[in-house]
């Protein structure tokens, strides 16, 4: 299905919404990495490159944002949702209109190993009240959620891959803040999944639907504020809800759906599938298959759930 990484989507997507003033970029010593060298190149005096330095960084960035500026801060996510007081305190608890950019998301960075894999910034992140997340699953949902990012009011936080996704949604797509997208349908479970896990789960449909399961696919890119009612629909017509997300599986995609069937009476039963060990070395496709989170492992994991709800 060809496709890009989605932090090289953000690359592309920075330079176009540059135009803007507001806009301004940081770094930390990651200019290629983050794939913000050709903002740097095109717009030199509204990039930052602060070093190694995340804490200094965010803290640069609340301060221009509370100045009327729009600013991107960009680092491996792990690192950046690794200045977790500082998230909190200066950028959330300041209501600063940061733009946290998270590059190399969850065990999908690969040989990297587990020091670079961010697999609890997302359940960090929703505990702060005020932030927003937003997990695009390819190059066009990215390059959409930049350009809405730029007039977004209040802080929120941009997670993506250093791998490349397929391209799942088509040329004209519209991206809408806060609502999630049925790209399936089906009524014998419901599958949602999050950034790179939206291609795994929609192969898990496939791979199902052969053995006459039909399977709901739901792309949850915001992950906050969540989509309750999609949830909520899912619960209504389907025999079961799994959710896919390559991060850890406490505190993430789960624990939000989990989160709405317990409190809004939804009646579906959930599996859960995400990490639950530390990341290691690896390639992408090693690791998905490994840790469950693969299309065909999903497939099996959700087959095998049915059963025992028979």
């Amino acid at each position: 299905m060809g496709g890009a990484a989605t932090r090289d989507a953000f690359g592309e997507a920075i330079v176009r919404v540059g135009g803007d003033d507001r806009v301004v970029v940081l770094t930390g010593d990651l200019r290629d990495s983050t794939r913000t060298e050709k903002f740097a190149e095109t717009f030199p005096e509204r990039f930052f490159d602060v070093g190694i330095a995340e804490r200094n960084m965010l803290g640069i960035a609340a301060g221009l944002a509370l100045s009327g500026k729009v600013p991107w801060a960009a680092s491996f996510a792990a690192f950046v949702a690794g200045r977790f007081e500082t998230l909190r305190v200066s950028v959330a608890y300041q209501e600063a209109n940061v733009r946290i950019v998270g590059t190399h998301s969850g065990i999908g960075v690969g040989d990297d190993g587990y020091s670079q894999m961010a697999l609890e910034d997302i359940a960090g992140i929703r505990a702060l009240p005020n932030v927003s997340i937003v997990n695009p699953c390819d190059a066009i949902e990215t390059e959409r959620a930049v350009e809405y990012l730029v007039d977004h009011v209040g802080p929120a936080y941009l997670r993506l891959t250093r791998q490349k996704v397929d391209d799942v949604n088509a040329e004209g797509y519209r991206f809408e803040f806060g609502k999630a997208v049925q790209l399936r349908d089906g009524n014998d479970v419901a599958i949602f999944g999050t950034g790179a896990t939206v291609q795994e789960a929609l192969k898990a449909a496939d791979s199902l639907a052969q053995g006459g399961v039909t399977a709901r696919v739901v792309n949850a890119h915001t992950l906050k504020p969540f989509d309750e009612d999609a949830v909520l629909r899912a619960a209504a017509d389907c025999r079961a809800l799994v959710t896919v997300e390559d991060h850890s599986a406490t505190g993430g995609l789960g624990s939000a759906v989990a989160e709405v069937l317990a409190t809004r009476d939804g009646r579906a039963p959930l599996l859960v599938l995400g990490t639950r060990d530390f990341g290691e070395s690896g390639s992408a496709e090693e690791l998905y298959e490994k840790h469950g989170i693969s299309g065909e492992r999903v497939a099996e994991s959700t087959q095998q759930f049915l059963e025992r709800l028979e």
